[in-house]
Order: structure tokens, then sequence, then C-alpha cells
């Protein structure tokens, strides 16, 4: 089985550039700050007309928790059939109850929505209150693969579970690690887990090509992010990457 690299990007543009540096598969997302929310409609047929490889798309209504009202669960089900005419590869989402559990009966209906589209479900997965039972469940249900951390911040600090987690799944279901996942630690992440895909945004940042800028103001109402700056994808970070997972 190949090994396959998944990179986020946050806009279309840095999906060409991490298509042409040799990944194998696009995470297409917006607003960063929030771990990625639904993209435009425009920005995903955009990007689906210039990126070859396979594109999936994450549709999250808003940043936050992952319990939705009905109106947001609406809002996902409108997008995910919208994102299935644009013809996308498929859909990342993630659904919790209150109490912590996998919202079964939500991402069920999103999996047999999407189909015959892949249905990845995200890092929702690290924030449940049972991952092990969490996995059994949603091979049940159909999932294609599983977006994870390991419950941890960064894959790294959670490569026990996602070892775990990588013998349980066998063949019924894809474990891909997540998070802080890099040309530097990519190849001990492979050793460790013997997963065959691997997600990483291997970001940089662009400063904004306007020559004035009023300091003065804030779009988003936050200070300490510098709107100077754009988010993007370095493309050595993944060329180095797919060399390693070629290698």
């Amino acid at each position: 089985m190949k090994r396959k690299l998944e990179i986020c990007c946050y806009t279309a543009e840095s999906a060409s550039v991490a298509a042409k540096a040799g990944a194998d598969r696009i995470e297409l997302c917006d607003n960063y700050n929030e771990g990625g929310t639904t993209p435009s409609f425009g920005t995903i047929a955009c990007c689906l007309e210039k990126v070859q490889i396979p594109v999936n798309v994450i549709v999250r209504p808003r940043g936050g928790d992952f319990l939705y009202t009905d109106n947001e669960f609406e809002i996902v089900k409108r997008d995910v059939l919208k994102i299935k005419e644009l013809g996308a590869n498929g859909i990342v989402a993630g659904f919790l109850k209150a109490n912590g559990e996998i919202d079964l009966q939500k991402t069920k209906v999103i999996v047999e929505l999407a189909y015959p589209l892949e249905f990845t479900f995200h890092r929702a997965f690290d924030m449940c209150n049972d991952p092990l039972k969490a996995l059994d469940d949603l091979i049940r249900i159909g999932v294609t693969r599983i977006l994870t951390s390991g419950a941890k911040n960064k894959a790294m600090d959670g490569i026990e579970l996602i070892c775990d987690l990588v013998g349980r799944a066998e063949d019924k279901i894809i474990i891909m690690p997540g998070s802080g996942v890099d040309e530097k630690n990519l190849a001990e992440i492979i050793k460790k887990t013997q997963a065959f895909e691997f997600h990483s945004s291997a970001k940089t940042f662009e400063k904004s090509r306007m020559s004035f800028i009023n300091t003065d103001i804030y779009m988003g109402g936050v200070k300490k992010i510098d709107e100077s700056l754009k988010v993007t994808v370095d493309s050595e970070k993944v060329k180095k990457m797919a060399a390693i997972l070629k290698s």
C-alpha cells in the first residue's frame, strides 16, 4: 500500500503549491485561526479546477466546539450537497454530543449524504471521551478515515494512542496522524505508528504586498493576530515529506 501525504490548505493558491510540491491529497479549509471552517464555494470550485490531485473539503459551519444546533446541522447538510455537486473527492467533518461521545446519528446522516465521496472524521475525534469505543463506532457506520493527534495537542505527544488505533483499525478504517507532523518527525511517526496516511499543514506565512497598512485597525478585533500575514504552504516542507514517504 502506498503511503500518502495530505496537506491542509487554507486557500486555492496554497493548494496548487502543495500539489506541485508532491502532496497526494488536499484538505481544503478556511479560517486558519479557528482551526478550519467550510471554505467558500468559489474557493472550492477554483481549487478543483486547478489541482489535479484529490481534494477533501472540511464542512464546519463555525469555529469552537463540535456540538451543533439543528440550524447549524442543516447548514452542514446543504454544504455537503453543494460540495458533492462541485466534484470534490471527500468530506471532512465531525460531530460530538454534549457528554463527549461521538454523535453517531449526525455522523451517519452525513456519511450517507456524502456517499460515494470519502468521509474523514476530523480531530473532533481527539475531543471525544472514549477514543477506542469511538473507533469501533465509526468503523460500524462506514467512515473512511480518522484524522487524529492521539487525543493530545500534537501527534508526537499522542503517539501511543495512535499506535493502538492503527493496530485496532486493521484494514477497516484509515488512521491518519496529524497535528505537528513535519519533515523533522515524519520518519519517526511512520516507524512507530506503521500508518499509511499522514496529515500536515506545512504552513508558512507571507507578508502582505500592501505598501500602506493602517495599524490602528484590527479587522478581526484581535490585536495579537498579525493581519498583515497570510497563511500558505511551504513547498520545501512538502517536498521533503513527500521524499520521506517514497524512501
